[in-house]
């Protein structure tokens, strides 16, 4: 059983690593597709929307069907297809055909995180399925913090198209791993439930709130470092591309504090740790205020450990409260909302840092925070009543 569960995590961190490392690798290279296309911020952070935005609208149909063909054979044609798709990337010849096939590769890698976590909670049960998530997103930032660093590294000599190849190429051997270590899932389901299920997924307060903190955190966390990189390499901090790209080197606590996950909502509770997460959150990026590179990243070390907790916490909550016969599709819409709001979040935050500067970009991302927070209180609240009139029936 140890050799077992081994196996999974290896396999499932492999295909975390490829996958993140795929979705995010043109973030870092996003003021030299500025530069190439003359486009402003908002337009070059199309090259990372419209692949998380395809996530967000694929997940839900194809975590469906990982109901009825089952989540093992979902999971592997995610990773070998969006790894095909990134060696073409470098290929393209104009920007509109790269965002095309961006887009292709958002719906390719959907089908890991849309049903990972239902995975991981068939095969290694509903106890131990929040530590399991959150070394799964530890393995998710890990890929992360790979794909930019790779990226922003290899930008300068090789260029932006040689940076995203070199990209596809780890992610390649990971997707090697993961279907060679990958072990079955459960049996395919029936398709009459996957309606029934979505209703279920849908109908719920508490995972509601779940799917809100990922639409409005994922949203602040991308947006912020979606514009990191024109901030560090504009004026007053003027960092060449290689040092910018360091900023992503704190994902590292992110793997940290995702993994801890479990142990902290062990101690505290799951709404006390979400909530103190998502604050801790906007506390990061206020210290990213002065132009003073010692406090902007301080504060990213601080945002991204303190998002990842939060993820790795909403995530498992949903995974762990979950109704037997809706896993995949309360798997899947976390994943939607959680991609919508990189999507419309990060591109948003572009638009916001282009027309009015950093201040009000840490503006509306705290905004953002505290919404998340209120939808919190508000999801767990109402189960509370519910409990009570429950209890007085």
């Amino acid at each position: 059983m140890v050799t077992s569960t081994r196996r999974v995590k290896t396999a499932v961190a492999a295909a975390g690593i490829s996958s993140f490392a795929l979705l995010y690798a043109p973030q870092p290279v996003l003021p030299q597709l500025a530069a190439q296309y003359h486009l402003d911020p908002g337009g070059a952070a199309l090259a990372v929307s419209v692949a998380t935005g395809a996530l967000a609208i694929a997940v839900l149909p194809i975590a469906a069907l990982s109901e009825v063909v089952g989540r093992r054979p979902v999971i592997l044609t995610s990773v070998v297809a969006s790894v095909v798709i990134g060696l073409l990337l470098p290929l393209m010849p104009t920007y509109p055909a790269l965002l095309v096939l961006r887009a292709l590769q958002g719906v390719a890698i959907a089908g890991f995180p849309g049903v990972a976590a239902a995975y991981l909670a068939e095969r290694l049960g509903r106890a131990g399925v929040a530590a399991a998530v959150g070394a799964m997103i530890a393995g998710n930032t890990v890929g992360g913090m790979l794909g930019r660093l790779a990226s922003g590294f290899t930008a300068g000599p090789l260029g932006w198209r040689g940076a995203l190849f070199v990209v596809a190429a780890v992610g390649a051997v990971c997707s090697a791993v993961t279907v060679v270590a990958l072990p079955p899932g459960s049996r395919a389901g029936r398709s009459g439930g996957v309606g029934r299920g979505l209703l279920t997924a849908l109908s719920r307060p508490v995972l509601l709130a779940q799917y809100a903190v990922a639409l409005l955190a994922m949203g602040s966390f991308v947006a912020l470092y979606n514009a990191a990189g024109f901030r560090l390499t504009g004026h007053p901090l003027d960092l060449s591309p290689a040092i910018a790209s360091l900023v992503f080197l704190a994902y590292a606590t992110g793997s940290v504090s995702s993994a801890a996950a479990g142990r902290l909502v062990a101690r505290v509770g799951r709404r006390r740790a979400l909530v103190g997460a998502l604050l801790l959150t906007a506390v990061g990026a206020a210290l990213t205020l002065p132009d003073h590179l010692p406090l902007v990243i301080a504060g990213f070390l601080v945002l991204t450990c303190a998002f990842f907790a939060a993820h790795a916490v909403a995530n498992g909550w949903a995974a762990a409260d979950a109704p037997e016969g809706a896993r995949g599709q309360v798997g899947g819409m976390y994943t939607a909302t959680y991609y919508l709001g990189s999507s419309v979040g990060g591109a948003a935050g572009a638009w916001v840092y282009g027309h009015a500067g950093w201040a009000w970009l840490v503006a509306v991302v705290a905004v953002w925070l505290l919404l998340a927070v209120a939808a919190v209180g508000a999801g767990t609240r109402v189960r509370a009543e519910r409990l009570e009139l429950v209890g007085a029936g």
